[in-house]
C-alpha cells in the first residue's frame, strides 16, 4: 500500500519576516475583490486548530542528563585510562617487539609502560604465544616465550597485540625496575551564545483579533502577540537543546564579518552529543542495512563493543520510528508463538483488550536495553528531514549509559558522581544565563521611547559527554 503525503503547497506552517496574505481568511464571494461585500455572516470558527499536535521537541536531555552552572569560559574535566597495558598493532622482527598503539588508538610508543619481568601474551589472528619480558627501551620490547625457543619458533605474524598479564622474579633478585604512573584524558568544551528576540508594535500590540490562540507555552486569548511571543519562545528552547545534540567545533575561521555576530573568528561551536560521540565514542551503521535492527546480529555486535568498556549494564535507546518498529519485529519474531497469532502471555494481553504489539525494553547477555521514540528523529522540521533523504549522516538513534560516572572536576578540586551526560551553562550571582529574557521598549514596561515590545531570549551553555565511549550512535 502507497502512501501519499501532504503536498508542500498545502501547507505553510514556517514562521517567516513578514506578513502574508495567506495569513488571513478572506471572505470574499467568488471573482469579487469587495472583500466582505456579501450578504450573508458566516460561521466563524474561532478556535485555532492544532494540526501538527505538541510541536515542541524538547525534553530529551532533561530525561538523561542534569544542568549544573558554571563561571569560566571553558570546562575541562578528566577522564580515567585504563588499568591494564594492552597494545595493538605491534610489529615483531626477531626477538623485539615494537610497540605501536595503546588499545584504545592513543599512540605513546615511546611511554609504554612495560618493564622487565613482565609476563606478556602476544597473539596474531592464529596464535598466541606466552613471553617473558627481558629488556625494554623507549619504543621496543624484548621477549622470549616461555614454551618456545623463540618467537620464530611461534610462527606468528609481522603484526601482533601485546598484553601484560602479570611478573615473575627468580630468587634473592632486587626488585621493579622503573614504575608505572595512572593516566588520563583530559577533555575541554566551550559553551555558545543562543539568541532569539520578538518584536510587536504598540499598535499591533493593542488590536483584538478574532482567532482564539493557543499554544504550546500555554498562551490564549484573542491578542495574536501572545501567540507569536510564545512561539518565538517556544522555538527558542527547541534549538537550545537541538545546538547541544548537533553542535561541532569550529576548525575553519576565515577573516569576515558576519551581520549582528560581528567577526567570524569569534565563532569557535562547540562539541555537541552527535560530534562528541563520533570522536570519541562507538558508532554502528547496523548489519544488514539501514534498519538492521531486525535481528540480533548488531546487537551482539554492539555488546561485544561496549564489554571492551565500561560494559555498563543500563543502557536507554532513543530511536526513529522506523527502527522502533524493526525492533518490535525483531523481538515478536524471538517469540514461537507470535508468528502464528496472539500471544497473550509475551505481551500480556487478554483477549478483551487491544493487542499490545510494542516492546518498551529487553534484555540481551548481561545488558538492559530500554527502548524510546525520539521525536526530534521523526518530525520533517527537525531530523526527520535529514532522514528522509537516506543520507549517509542519517541518525537512526542513540544508546546512553544509564547511572553516574565519577570525573575529576579541576574547578572544585575534587572527584564528583555526574551523569553521563549534563549541561553546564553561564551564571553568577551577577547573572543567569541558563535561560535569560528580558523585555524592552514602550509597550508594557517602559525602558525607552520605541513604540515597540521587543522580547529578548539569550542562552550561555555547552554539553558535557562523559566516558564517551560507552555511547552508542546508531547511523
Amino acid at each position: 500500500m502507497a502512501i501519499t503525503g501532504v503536498s508542500a503547497g498545502a501547507l505553510t506552517p514556517a514562521p517567516r519576516k513578514q506578513t502574508l496574505i495567506s495569513a488571513y481568511i478572506d471572505f470574499a464571494t467568488a471573482g469579487s475583490s469587495d472583500g466582505w461585500a456579501q450578504q450573508y455572516l458566516p460561521d466563524l470558527m474561532e478556535k485555532e486548530a492544532e494540526i501538527f499536535g505538541n510541536r515542541s521537541i524538547s525534553g530529551f536531555l532533561s530525561q538523561v542528563g542534569a544542568e549544573e552552572s558554571m563561571t569560566a569560559d571553558q570546562v575541562v574535566w578528566s577522564e580515567q585510562g585504563r588499568l591494564h597495558l594492552s597494545y595493538k598493532n605491534c610489529t615483531i622482527s626477531g626477538e623485539v617487539i615494537t610497540m605501536v598503539d595503546e588499545i584504545d588508538g592513543n599512540t605513546s610508543a615511546s611511554t609504554h609502560g612495560i618493564r622487565p619481568g613482565d609476563m606478556v601474551l602476544v597473539a596474531d589472528n592464529d596464535k598466541t604465544a606466552q613471553c617473558y619480558v627481558v629488556d625494554t627501551a623507549a619504543d621496543t620490547i624484548t621477549v622470549k616465550p616461555y614454551k618456545f625457543a623463540n618467537l620464530a619458533a611461534v610462527a606468528l605474524t609481522s603484526t601482533c597485540s601485546v598484553m601484560v598479564y602479570g611478573s615473575e622474579y627468580g630468587k634473592g633478585t632486587t626488585g621493579r625496575e622503573g614504575a608505572n604512573a595512572p593516566t588520563f584524558q583530559s577533555y575541554t568544551n566551550r559553551p555558545i551564545i543562543l539568541k532569539d528576540k520578538y518584536e510587536i508594535s504598540g499598535s499591533d500590540a493593542s488590536q483584538i483579533g478574532w482567532v482564539e490562540v493557543s499554544g504550546e507555552e500555554g498562551q490564549n486569548g484573542y491578542l495574536w502577540y501572545l501567540k507569536a511571543e510564545g512561539d518565538t519562545r517556544a522555538r527558542f528552547t527547541d534549538y537550545v537543546e537541538m545546538s547541544m545534540i548537533e553542535s561541532v567545533k569550529a576548525t575553519n575561521a576565515t577573516a569576515s564579518t558576519v551581520a549582528g555576530t560581528g567577526s567570524i573568528a569569534n565563532i569557535e561551536g562547540t562539541e555537541g552529543l552527535f560530534s562528541a560521540i563520533e570522536t570519541r565514542g562507538n558508532q554502528t551503521s547496523g548489519i544488514t542495512g539501514v534498519n538492521a535492527a531486525t535481528d540480533l546480529a548488531e546487537f551482539d555486535a554492539m555488546l561485544a563493543e561496549f564489554d571492551k568498556n565500561g560494559a555498563i549494564e543500563e543502557n536507554m535507546m532513543f530511536v526513529n520510528r522506523a527502527t522502533a518498529l524493526a525492533m518490535d519485529d525483531m523481538l515478536a519474531s524471538m517469540n514461537s508463538y507470535g508468528a502464528g497469532g496472539t500471544s497473550y502471555g509475551v505481551f500480556d494481553n487478554s483477549e478483551d483488550m487491544a493487542l499490545n504489539l510494542g516492546f518498551s525494553g529487553f534484555r540481551r547477555g548481561s545488558y538492559d536495553f530500554y527502548k524510546s521514540d525520539w521525536k526530534y528523529l521523526n518530525d520533517s522540521a527537525t531530523r526527520g528531514i535529514i532522514n528522509d533523504t537516506n543520507s549517509i549522516d542519517a541518525v537512526r538513534g542513540v544508546v546512553i549509559p544509564a547511572g553516574v560516572s565519577s570525573v575529576y572536576d579541576q574547578n572544585l578540586g575534587k572527584n564528583l558522581k555526574r551523569p553521563f551526560l549534563h549541561v553546564r551553562y553561564r551564571a553568577s550571582q551577577t547573572d543567569d544565563r541558563k535561560m535569560k529574557t528580558w523585555t524592552t521598549g514602550s509597550v508594557g514596561a517602559t525602558t525607552s521611547d520605541l513604540d515597540a515590545m521587543e522580547v529578548h531570549y539569550l542562552s550561555e551553555r555547552c554539553l558535557v559527554v562523559q566516558g564517551a565511549n560507552n555511547f552508542m550512535l546508531m547511523n
